[in-house]
């Protein structure tokens, strides 16, 4: 971790004076670069504080900071998922049609909507009812 922290600080970095000679060089007249290097490094910056205070925290080594780290160190549980289960497919083509809304026409997203709120209320009311509710 405190190598994903150090790389996003270097990103962090180097997008800001990159954001800073970009700006002079167009003196500040593009709108589009200039905001986006600074977005880019803004964001680099608040995941390496997230990173930091996690290691922080936690106080653990990851085995990926470890010279003899293996990786089935960092086996173990990753969360619960249901591979019966069609709602996601659902939820993901309700999100496609919206951001296909975006470039085509702005009638789609009216499809898309109510696809990707059923889809979303299904993903999380799944284990509620039927033969799997808790």
């Amino acid at each position: 971790m405190k190598l994903s922290i150090k790389l996003f600080i270097l990103i962090g970095g180097f997008s800001l004076l990159v954001a800073v000679v970009y700006g002079f060089l167009t003196r500040f007249d593009e709108l589009v670069g200039f905001p986006a290097l600074l977005a880019v490094g803004a964001m680099s910056f608040m995941l390496a504080v997230y990173l930091w205070l996690v290691n922080r925290n936690t106080g653990g080594v990851l085995p990926e900071d470890k010279l003899d780290g293996e990786i089935v160190e960092s086996a173990g549980e990753y969360g619960h998922f249901s591979p019966w289960s069609w709602w996601p497919l659902l939820l993901g083509t309700g999100c496609a049609l919206a951001f296909t809304a975006l470039a085509m026409g702005w009638w789609i997203l009216g499809l898309a909507a109510p696809l990707a709120v059923l889809g979303l209320v299904g993903l999380i009311f799944e284990y509620s009812r039927g033969d799997h509710a808790h």
